[in-house]
């Protein structure tokens, strides 16, 4: 996960696109963020540091934490460049608060997350996220554990038909299914352009289709295969935890089922006055954030004009109140996550 990320509702890179490593809306993080010299920041989805660097650059401290091996590289520089205020760790973004354990400091004064897929990954054919250059299905970014040819050549097709439908949003999903059972009796699915190909042949494919049609079933199964709507949900109560009065939550997301879980959290931890209009209204628990812009901040013009990748980009951030943390509660965030953690606990899709 990086900057510079990829996908989104219409985007036609999601499994595929332009090279260049670009952090996507960086003036408008940062003025969210606010990184002020001495303080703390961590940066949850390190990727290729474009967030990172300009942190650093303002005088702060920070921790960043990336699952793909391959972001190391990018953090030697860093560390060459900026010393003892950078520190870098592989691992989950979805226990940042773990991370920081052992380090010497009284809380967090902000978090920053970009969620998605990076376009360093994107760009290595090897790595299976993008159908544009053929490759093995794989798209795990920690580069562990089960792959997405594990997933399309092992599961059953109601349960495909259910991974692609939630995750994907794709509407076909059911179609798409059956024609990969179908398929994979043959012999296993194992390269990027045989799925697409499939998916392609099943839905079919006009000139004036904005996106490719396999589009939504890749982007199902990376968000499987890496787990990143319950990473998100994971992260966001971990910075709840972890973030001192006045720290600050940036998070950019690519795609509206990022975007909504994010929402939710915030509207949520606002301990905002809910109710049945028939009932009196009660009031949630005491406010965990604060939110001086409730509206989602997109990229500007000249910006997507330069960088089509930030046009999918919502930016929304939040102030940590004196309140204590509140428990987790993953049912706050609906189906698509407690079908990754289902499958957690299970095995299975």
């Amino acid at each position: 996960m990086a900057s510079g990320n990829t996908h989104g509702d219409a985007n036609p890179n999601v499994a595929g696109g332009p090279t260049g490593h670009v952090p996507v809306m960086l003036d408008e993080v940062l003025e969210a963020l606010q990184p002020t010299a001495g303080e703390y920041y961590i940066d949850g989805t390190f990727g290729a540091g474009g967030y990172s660097r300009a942190i650093l650059d303002r005088g702060a401290n920070l921790l960043a934490i990336d699952k793909d091996p391959n972001a190391v590289a990018s953090s030697r520089e860093l560390l060459k460049n900026y010393g003892n205020r950078f520190r870098f760790v592989t691992g989950e973004f979805g226990e940042l608060d773990a991370h920081c354990k052992g380090v010497e400091i009284d809380g967090v004064d902000g978090v920053v997350l970009d969620i998605g897929v990076s376009s360093m990954q994107i760009d290595e054919a090897a790595r299976g996220f993008s159908f544009q250059n053929d490759g093995p299905l794989d798209m795990r970014m920690g580069q562990t554990g089960l792959s997405a040819s594990d997933v399309i050549n092992r599961s059953d097709v109601k349960d495909l038909t259910r991974l692609i439908g939630m995750l994907g949003e794709e509407r076909h999903a059911g179609r798409v299914s059956r024609a990969i059972v179908a398929r994979r009796e043959l012999e296993p699915i194992t390269r990027t352009i045989d799925l697409a190909r499939i998916v392609e042949k099943t839905l079919g494919r006009k000139h004036s289709d904005k996106i490719h049609p396999a589009t939504r079933t890749f982007q199902a199964l990376r968000i499987f295969v890496n787990q990143e709507l319950v990473e998100l949900a994971k992260a966001l109560f971990a910075a709840e935890r972890i973030l001192k009065t006045g720290g600050r939550l940036v998070v950019v997301t690519f795609h509206s089922l990022e975007d909504r879980i994010v929402k939710q959290f915030f509207s949520d931890r606002r301990g905002d006055v809910s109710g049945s209009r028939h009932l009196p209204q009660t009031l949630n628990d005491a406010p965990c954030f604060i939110q001086e812009n409730r509206n989602a901040i997109r990229a500007g013009k000249t910006e997507i004009e330069n960088n089509p990748r930030a046009r999918s980009a919502k930016l929304r951030w939040a102030i940590r109140t004196e309140h204590a943390a509140r428990k987790e509660d993953f049912n706050l965030f609906g189906r698509e996550v407690t079908l990754s953690l289902s499958s957690l606990k299970t095995g299975r899709v």
